[in-house]
């Protein structure tokens, strides 16, 4: 069965429009997931609303959204207020601007969708708006009302379709020189550099989202196997630890070593480098 679309409405260039749907790339379906329990009785249990003040359950139909003004007061919103707020970007997306998909910072880039025409008619305007930006390697700026918010986006050819990432706001990106301002600059030796550099090309692989597994869920997987059999969870095994990297030069070599063996590590990176010594360790007082 397809799967349902996140979203329906019509893709715009100028004069040119097509119907067109966005499909969720993600899908969660193979997670392990859990269900809350009664843990006396077995049974599972629901969540209910209760009043923060007389602590009563409400009744089916008696809640209703509130925002918050300043002393405490509430404005009621009901539901079918809320729908019926609608702006151009809550049925169409206009293409307004394009752009070097590769300009973009990772930083802001959220949540990918698949874009397909809608329906039979607007297949032929879709192509020819795929393949306009395919052929100038462009990538088109929208905006979208997605889950009651207005998002930027950007859309670009993939395959037979597109691909829609919502894009953040700049003002909820913390901005890099927050985080890495007080990282002080280090000069680095050339020699080490150049043997890290010999373990990343040893490392060098074609991206295959297919190799990766997800250790954390098959180990779940495992415990959940025990338990169904009537096994007691299999103990935890201790992840080792990495410790502080003593003599860099050594640990580099090492690395070298173990990924490709002792030809390697005879090459004329590793040659040149000579070991750099470590000032003796405090002793504390």
């Amino acid at each position: 069965m397809a799967p349902r679309p996140a979203w329906k409405g019509y893709l715009k260039l100028s004069l040119v429009t097509c119907a067109v749907e966005l499909t969720n790339v993600v899908t969660h379906t193979e997670r392990v997931s859990f269900r809350i329990l009664n843990r006396k009785t077995g049974n599972t249990v629901k969540r209910i609303y209760v009043d923060a003040e007389t602590g009563k359950p409400l009744d089916d139909g008696d809640e209703i959204k509130g925002y918050e003004l300043d002393g405490g007061d509430f404005v009621h919103i009901e539901e079918d207020e809320i729908e019926a707020v609608q702006i151009e970007s809550s049925h169409t997306m206009s293409l307004d601007g394009f752009v070097d998909k590769a300009s973009i910072q990772q930083i802001y880039l959220d949540t990918p969708y698949y874009v397909a025409p809608a329906d039979k008619v607007s297949e032929e305007a879709f192509a020819v708006i795929r393949d306009a930006m395919a052929g100038k390697k462009m990538a088109g700026l929208a905006r979208i009302v997605l889950y009651q918010r207005e998002r930027p986006v950007v859309i670009e050819p993939l395959g037979k379709g597109m691909v829609l990432t919502t894009l953040r706001y700049d003002n909820t990106v913390r901005q890099p020189d927050s985080v890495f301002g007080e990282i002080k600059a280090v000069k680095t030796d050339q020699e080490m550099t150049d043997l890290a550099e010999l373990i990343i090309d040893k490392k060098k692989a074609k991206f295959d989202p297919s190799r990766f597994d997800d250790k954390y869920e098959d180990a779940l997987l495992e415990l959940i196997r025990a338990k169904k059999a009537g096994h007691k969870a299999p103990k935890a095994k201790a992840a080792p630890k990495p410790s502080n990297v003593v003599n860099l030069f050594d640990a580099l070599k090492k690395s070298l070593s173990s990924d490709s063996g002792s030809t390697k590590a005879s090459s004329p990176a590793a040659k040149r480098a000579k070991p750099k010594a470590t000032a003796p360790k405090r002793k504390s007082a």
